[in-house]
């Protein structure tokens, strides 16, 4: 277990502050960028990864979409068009890792 900095898995200060409202329990990232068990603090409250699972774009639920902030698996998916400036084509095959936490 290892303490990170919270920029190691959060993209933006917006995503950090919607974690830290308990709007976002997880992150879908393209790579690994933390282990289970590893802990990152958020204005002095501490989260802890509860789950690192590789799996496909495909594999994702309007609940995984739920816990990344999302309305469901729709709206998510526009997000992350939004969010790459429309160079990123949702592929179902893409290899991508799923990074769950909770507050301590």
């Amino acid at each position: 277990m290892t303490q990170v900095d919270p920029e190691t898995l959060l993209p933006n200060e917006h995503v950090k502050q919607a974690v830290a409202a308990g709007e976002i329990t997880q992150m879908t990232r393209g790579q690994a960028y933390v282990d289970e068990g590893d802990t990152f603090a958020i204005d002095g409250e501490t989260f802890e990864v509860t789950s690192v699972e590789s799996m496909t774009l495909g594999d994702l639920t309007d609940a995984d979409a739920q816990r990344e902030g999302s309305e469901d698996l729709d709206a998510y998916q526009e997000r992350l068009v939004r969010a790459h400036g429309g160079d990123f084509e949702w592929d179902d095959n893409a290899d991508v890792v799923r990074h769950q936490f909770e507050p301590q």
